[in-house]
């Protein structure tokens, strides 16, 4: 009866033993990708590593990172063996594979794999000179949108017809209409705001104050659009992200010229294989008719590097790269995410998944993105320059607008001020007197006057 209590004693000591030792050391295995994973000497960092630190922080749990001994991501034979990452887990060899592990049927078929924790696409870089089409013969108009352009003409228009009608309708323009020729035609007032777009104080100027207010207006309108002009310009001229050549997957089949392909065996690979889609049928054929698929992410890169080879890929890990030489198309592709992968029946699955909705959620992930995918090749948010809209300076037309206004309002003011007082003198109404002088400023006289030179008005 004793020994039976002893033994009992130390069976529940034991089991109690077991339940406090914690949870055991989880082998890890990874593979060598920038950023996901890179060596920094005997160590690993990358964007796996962080994501798999903060998962152990969640979780509670310990682990013991290696790399993959055949430096393969997932690829089965003809056998239905698998190779690589998924190999090892297959085989017991790890417990965890945290990489950028594509989400396929196959592979969930034999390992257990989370949600995704990266969503990204398949597309292609290549050499930056052959990425390179010539340059536009009228490139000098990119900076501004078609619709800018039209913006700018219609200002300009309408600003050389408010200068005319200014100088008109004004007195201070000209003593006296009915005897005084006025120098200030239609087609000076084009010529005037024309000076001002290019900087240049072209002649006649306008005499009253209501034409010098249009005049500052329009003067500060062209110098804000020219800084405009010349900043978005230059900023077109210095950027890394140049027009494709070649600019998605129907294109790069359709050619002859620059050879193209992708890691062999993997997730990419098999996509073109199992598509029934005519162009990713041909793209297949072609990558199995020249065997130019390439056996790991460094041998694309560096036929990329080399010229007149295209590297086929998923965008996330195509923009991980630091080669400043190379360029990706903008086309995007299969739409799929990056999970990690544990053997079947593995009891913390479901936790991992939680865990990495819930580092979604909190924005962790989004952190980590750019913390890793920083490139010092390309511009802040790798994004091209483009051409400028009109809503960009829709305040800087609209004080035009309302400066036009103003200078009108003002030279009618000045006439019906002069009305008042030859109305007061010579004892008429001040409608009629006013509606006189508009007659003499905009009557025959006045129009035939408006096609005089700038030297019949100086007589």
């Amino acid at each position: 009866m004793k020994v039976f209590i002893v033994s009992v004693v130390f069976a529940v000591a034991l089991l109690s033993g077991f339940c406090t030792a914690g949870p055991a050391e989880l082998s890890v295995t990874t593979i060598l990708q920038e950023p996901f994973t890179i060596t920094t000497g005997s160590d690993l960092e990358g964007y796996c590593m962080d994501l798999l630190a903060e998962l152990a922080k969640k979780l509670g749990f310990k682990y013991k990172v290696h790399l993959v001994k055949d430096g393969k991501y997932g690829k089965q034979d003809k056998s239905g063996n698998w190779f690589g990452m998924i190999g090892e887990l297959v085989r017991g060899e790890a417990d965890l594979a945290v990489a950028p592990l594509t989400l396929t049927a196959t592979r969930e078929q034999s390992v257990e794999m989370s949600t995704p924790f990266m969503q990204t696409g398949i597309s292609f870089i290549l050499s930056r000179e052959l990425g390179t089409e010539e340059g536009h013969s009228f490139s000098f108009l990119l900076p501004f949108s078609t619709a800018m352009w039209v913006g700018i003409i219609v200002a300009f228009l309408v600003t050389g017809l408010s200068i005319f009608l200014v100088s008109r309708i004004s007195p201070s323009e000209w003593a006296d209409p009915e005897t005084d020729e006025h120098s200030f035609t239609l087609m000076h007032s084009f010529w005037y705001i024309t000076g001002a777009l290019t900087l240049q104080g072209a002649g006649p100027h306008p005499k009253g104050l209501s034409g010098r207010v249009v005049s500052a207006v329009w003067w500060m309108f062209a110098v804000v659009l020219l800084a405009c002009y010349f900043s978005n310009f230059s900023a077109m001229l210095r950027s890394d992200n140049k027009h494709v050549s070649v600019q998605n997957f129907e294109e790069l089949a359709k050619q002859d010229v620059i050879d193209y392909g992708t890691v062999e065996g993997g997730s990419t690979f098999n996509f073109f294989k199992n598509s029934n889609h005519p162009t990713y049928r041909r793209i297949y054929q072609h990558m199995e008719r020249k065997k130019s698929c390439v056996a790991s992410m460094e041998e694309g890169n560096r036929r990329a590097l080399e010229g007149n080879y295209a590297f086929i890929g998923e965008a996330a890990s195509l923009d991980a790269g630091r080669h400043c030489n190379l360029i990706r198309s903008p086309d995007l592709i299969a739409m799929r995410g990056y999970s990690i992968a544990a053997p079947l029946g593995f009891t913390m699955m479901k936790n991992i998944t939680m865990a990495i909705l819930q580092l979604s959620e909190s924005g962790e992930l989004a952190y980590l993105q750019e913390k890793w995918w920083a490139n010092s090749c390309m511009p802040e948010g790798d994004r091209a320059t483009e051409a400028l809209q009109p809503h960009i300076l829709r305040g800087l037309f609209l004080l035009l607008a309302l400066g036009l206004g103003l200078g009108l309002l003002m030279a009618l003011l000045e006439l019906a001020s002069k009305a008042r007082s030859q109305a007061k003198d010579q004892k008429k109404s001040c409608c009629s007197v006013l509606s006189a002088e508009l007659s003499q400023r905009f009557g025959s006289r006045g129009v035939n006057q408006s096609t005089d030179t700038p030297e019949k008005g100086k007589a």
